[in-house]
């Protein structure tokens, strides 16, 4: 006899109606379930030069997936399409107009993109604005990935894709959404840019699901855990010493660990291995949130005013 049963919530779509946040089907065997994980998919990585995103891609390339690297250094994003034989685009988010360019590149080179893992960011140093007019943290972690995702829309929802968003744990910690001073105009610290634009990972994942689940979108974001990476090193932060030393970096988990949820968002069933819409934390939803994560009204007004600073 085979059993499943449905979690849902009663969560408005664009159209005003209810949709469900996913669906845990228990039935089938174990076997059939991870041979469904393991269909070969089109899989594009930002931030997939280097730390958990080139981990990740390694990962999904000896499980057999179509692997698609986007980095900003030549030499690193080279290297890494080199050593698995992966297509590569160059992109440097703090240029509105190269993510624009990605974008195009991207929807004329795959006719179906099965995940898009925005992976890419991490902490800076002193307040600085881009070309664009933003500050630096603001739009590398959460305006370039927003416009990616949009000027990727169509292709996603032809393809079904999963929507992958690297967030942390520091959005509970040190997060706060102010929307009329998203470039932290009256409160800058690196600390506190970074951690509010990781809380702006997890609001962009609940709003998608929200506008765009009904349309085949599903997604997720999760904590990586505390890695050995190089994400801090442009900033003068206590990170920066702690993922910048020997020492400091006996304490923390490898690149590869820290990629453990991505590769198993990436592969896996929305609906049945994991809950769209939903903030993780070792393969589990979160237990403990900002409880600014949790507001949808605020999520709408994000995605809003994103859209308005855009054009």
């Amino acid at each position: 006899m085979t059993r499943g049963f449905t979690l849902s919530a009663g969560r408005p779509s664009r159209g005003g109606s209810t949709v469900d946040i996913g669906t845990v089907d228990i039935r089938g065997s174990r076997r059939q379930q991870r041979k469904n994980m393991n269909q070969p998919k089109t899989v594009v990585i930002t931030g997939g030069s280097d730390g958990i995103g080139a981990a990740a891609a390694r990962r999904l390339h000896r499980e057999g997936h179509r692997v698609v690297i986007v980095g900003r250094s030549p030499r690193k994003t080279q290297a890494i399409a080199r050593e698995i034989g992966a297509d590569r685009y160059l992109a440097d988010f703090t240029r509105l107009d190269e993510v624009r360019k990605l974008a195009a590149e991207l929807n004329t080179a795959y006719p179906r993109i099965d995940v898009l893992a925005n992976n890419a960011g991490g902490i800076f140093g002193d307040r600085a604005k881009t070309v664009d007019g933003f500050e630096k943290t603001f739009q590398i972690n959460h305006l370039a990935p927003f416009l990616l995702t949009q000027l990727l829309m169509d292709r996603l929802i032809a393809s079904n894709a999963t929507v992958i968003q690297t967030a942390s744990a520091g959005a509970r910690m040190a997060g706060e959404v102010v929307l009329d001073d998203l470039d932290h105009d009256r409160d800058f610290t690196a600390v506190r840019a970074y951690c509010t634009a990781k809380l702006e990972n997890i609001l962009f994942t609940k709003e998608l699901h929200r506008r765009y689940h009904s349309e085949g979108i599903s997604t997720a974001a999760f904590h990586p855990g505390t890695v050995a990476t190089s994400f801090a090193t442009e900033s003068d932060s206590f990170l920066k010493y702690i993922t910048g030393t020997r020492l400091g970096r006996a304490f923390l988990i490898t690149p590869d660990k820290g990629a453990d949820q991505l590769v198993w968002l990436a592969q896996g069933r929305p609906g049945v291995d994991w809950i769209s819409g939903t903030y993780y934390e070792k393969r589990k939803p979160a237990k403990r949130n900002n409880p600014q994560a949790l507001d949808a009204d605020l999520a709408r007004r994000l995605w809003d005013r994103s859209e308005e600073l855009l054009g």
